[in-house]
């Protein structure tokens, strides 16, 4: 009888410090001296069993300069604590005492182990494992700071969380613009304060979701990151699971499996946390043991086990052989990319192709994989923003670099290095071209533009034919050598797609824009129901480069209505007209989402490089619009 007692007085003790610290914690909402009330009696009856609380996320504590205060009009409103259901009485032959006759008059904490009062007190401890001290507040997320390249934090200050939840929730991620992608992810990194009415935490998760749908592996887990493991929500952990993952790192899991996820029971939180346990330098093979456990019942599928055993074993330092048999497989998902990439193996081919962009995106930053993989991989996730020039010519470096090239990348990589050091504008302009190869893959005409956008901008302007201007230009485009693709504007023909191109990325206007010019370039346009052309006349009048007259006569000419209005066109219009960068660069973000420029219209385009340029982010405008005319 004597543990059972010593669990009653424990859960007393529990109970009466969990209430204890909540009447601390809770501050009175009446005037000093309304709220002073006699002390209760003591109360005669034993301690009741106290009843599991639901899990409540801590108060965290902020240490940066406060924000400032939100107007009444928009803050959220206190609520009251809910009401607690008595507890049900213990049965009466239950003692409260260590022992069977307890003296009348004796301390019931005297008969108690102290080192058993340790143990509750460590036990009912928040589910922290960083000092109070060092939290960081969830009133601020994000990892890119102002001073960095971040939008400021106080642009997203006033917004309802329900507006911005529902703005990127219904994003799918896949954006027909470059730029558009780099400002998106620009955007969702940025340390902004939390919306009103929203946790910090599901903050964090909502862009973290959306970085993943638009293959941001890297940026997604650097921004659940963020957050303190003790305030992770159970968005925030999901969205944490599919990070890591993302990013071939299970283990980073480990944290969240001890502290606010170790009550989850899904398949892949289970097997997370037997992996985490074979991390944690365990005696013997529990770890091992536990997966063997759940192969027998199949509270997964057998691959996933499989990766989940073999990814273990590798940490406890076993020597058991784990085969991964791929043959009744028919699709990958996150949990089965992440644990192959993290054991070095890579999926079949017909499963990666069947996969298609969304494994490209995260097989071209994964260092695990061969050089020929992810520049494979690169052809895709370059093209969509993903990668930038810098780092495919990395890429290609490393590959140049190897004793042993590989048969289809390495004389690639051959072509790149002569597209730089050839002697010859011929023999530079004939490299770049074989990168490029056909144009029948747009998007790895995209990506091979991305990898030689500084080798276009060694060519020197006038030494090209108008046609293949327009590619290299579009070349230097893709890394925003905007200064170098100005230096082809007295060279280039008027009225020509290269003459389009530069008439937008320039820094400034360099000459105007007469309607006989966009009546030439119209009449070169081969694009579907002349969209190239609507896209130029829309970048101009949105970067203000072009006369009212001229530009409603050309309107006219396309049979365009370029002052139609719609719910997105006035959401973006009032964000700009408040100066609000954040706001704006999501919202366009929201209206350029499609596979390819024949998803726009030249009206969203308006909207979009106008309110960009109204706040400040015409630079992030003119490459959009530059973008527009290059690639439609």
């Amino acid at each position: 009888m004597k543990a059972p007692r010593l669990r009653l007085i424990a859960a007393g003790l529990l109970l009466s410090a969990g209430l204890t610290g909540m009447l601390a914690a809770q501050e009175s909402l009446l005037p000093p001296g309304l709220d002073e009330r006699p002390a209760p009696r003591p109360r005669a009856t034993p301690s009741p069993r106290p009843t599991p609380a639901p899990h409540a996320t801590p108060t965290p504590v902020a240490h940066a300069a406060p924000p400032a205060p939100r107007p009444a009009a928009v803050a959220a409103p206190v609520r009251a604590p809910a009401p607690v259901a008595p507890p049900a009485p213990l049965p009466e032959d239950t003692a409260v005492t260590a022992n069977a006759q307890a003296e009348p008059g004796a301390d019931p904490i005297d008969a108690i182990d102290p080192a058993l009062i340790d143990q509750l007190v460590q036990s009912s401890a928040p589910k922290f494992d960083i000092p109070p001290q060092t939290r960081r507040s969830l009133e601020r997320i994000g990892f890119l700071a102002e001073m960095d390249g971040g939008l400021p934090s106080v642009s997203t200050h006033y917004l309802s969380g329900d507006y911005v939840s529902a703005l990127l929730s219904h994003m799918q991620g896949q954006l027909v613009s470059r730029w558009g992608h780099i400002l998106l992810r620009r955007v969702l990194a940025s340390r902004l304060d939390t919306p009103v009415g929203m946790n910090g935490a599901d903050w964090a998760a909502l862009r973290a979701d959306l970085l993943l749908r638009m293959g941001e592996a890297d940026a997604a887990r650097a921004l659940v990151q963020e957050v303190d493991s003790g305030f992770y929500t159970r968005a925030l952990e999901d969205s944490a699971m599919e990070s890591y993952l993302a990013s071939a790192d299970p283990a980073g899991l480990c944290p969240i499996d001890a502290l606010t996820a170790a009550d989850r029971a899904e398949w892949n939180w289970d097997l997370s946390r037997s992996i985490c346990l074979a991390f944690a330098g365990s005696e013997g093979s529990p770890a091992l043991a536990q997966l063997d456990r759940a192969m027998r019942r199949g509270i997964a599928s057998k691959l996933d086990i499989l990766l989940a055993q073999k990814f273990a074993g590798a940490a406890n330092g076993t020597h058991r052989a784990i085969t991964v048999e791929w043959g009744d497989v028919d699709t990958l998902t996150s949990w089965r990319i992440g644990l192959a990439f993290a054991t070095g193996i890579e999926p079949p081919e017909a499963l990666r192709r069947k996969q298609g962009a969304g494994y490209a995106m995260v097989a071209g930053r994964a260092p695990m994989l061969s050089l020929g993989s992810r520049a494979e991989a690169a052809d895709e996730s370059a093209a969509a923003g993903v990668l930038s020039s810098a780092a495919m010519v990395d890429l290609y470096a490393e590959i140049a670099a190897l004793q042993e090239p590989d048969a289809i990348w390495g004389p690639r990589a051959a072509q790149l290095h002569e597209a730089y050091t050839a002697t010859h504008t011929g023999d530079r302009l004939a490299a770049i071209k074989a990168l490029w190869g056909d144009t029948s893959d747009p998007v790895r005409l995209a990506s091979r533009e991305v990898l030689t956008a500084y080798a276009a901008a060694r060519i020197e302007p006038g030494t090209v034919a108008d046609a293949d201007a327009a590619l290299l230009l579009a070349s230097m485009l893709s890394a925003g050598l905007d200064a170098n693709a100005a230096r082809w504007a007295p060279v280039v023909t008027n009225g020509s797609q290269a003459w389009g191109i530069v008439a937008v990325a320039a820094q400034a206007k360099l000459a105007p824009v007469t309607g006989a010019m966009l009546g030439s370039f119209k009449s070169a346009d081969s694009s579907p129901a002349s969209l190239r052309s609507g896209l130029l006349l829309a970048g101009l009048m949105g970067l203000g480069r072009v006369d009212p007259q001229t530009a409603r006569d050309f309107s006219g000419q396309l049979g365009l209505d370029m002052g139609r209005k719609s719910r997105w066109s006035q959401a973006i219009d009032q964000a700009a007209g408040s100066h609000n960068p954040a706001l704006v660069a999501m919202l366009a973000g929201y209206g350029m989402q499609g596979a390819n420029w024949t998803r726009m219209t030249p009206m969203h385009l308006y909207h979009i490089v106008g309110a960009l340029r109204q706040v400040g982010l015409e630079a992030e405008a003119r490459m959009i619009a530059a973008e527009a005319v290059a690639r439609t």
